[in-house]
């Protein structure tokens, strides 16, 4: 069998499990770090330079996975990196972040507010991934192989 689109799986990035979808334009992201946001900043840079590099239309963002975002953290990415955020080609944020993480989703509400004039693209929330690839996929024939993949790693 094979696939007529590309799925990869990115490992440049320690901090980071990515996916990354060629034909929707997707990167997938979830937080595997165990040293809590010691290098969020380095990482998030370099999430910034790839999504920039693959022309990601649809960022995927698994905020569950991120441990709480201390105020430092938050303030720079409120200043550093959102500014870049805002000018990829991206048509979707989605978060799926779930109603008990509040102090990240407080963080996030921030930096949504402090970039709003400039953002361009739709943002989605949705309290698990599942939920997310679902709504993404359109529950198309593509999502079997998008978990499949996810879920070998």
């Amino acid at each position: 069998m094979s696939l007529n689109f590309v799925v990869l799986i990115i490992s440049s990035i320690p901090d980071f499990r990515l996916q990354h979808d060629e034909i929707l334009g997707l990167l997938r992201l979830e937080w595997i770090s165990d040293d809590g946001t010691r290098t969020l900043r380095t990482s998030a840079g370099q999430l910034l330079h790839l999504a920039r590099q693959l022309a990601v239309r649809v960022l995927l963002l698994d905020m569950n996975t991120v441990p709480n975002i201390p105020v430092e953290d938050e303030l720079w990415l409120g200043t550093q990196w959102m500014p870049g955020i805002v000018q990829l080609p991206l048509e979707h944020l989605v978060l799926a972040i779930d109603s008990s993480r509040v102090h990240n989703q407080l963080a996030i509400d921030a930096l949504h507010d402090l970039v709003q004039p400039a953002i361009r693209f739709e943002s989605h929330y949705f309290s698990d991934v599942d939920s997310a690839m679902h709504w993404l996929t359109h529950d198309s024939g593509r999502l079997p192989a998008l978990l499949a993949e996810w879920n070998t790693q």
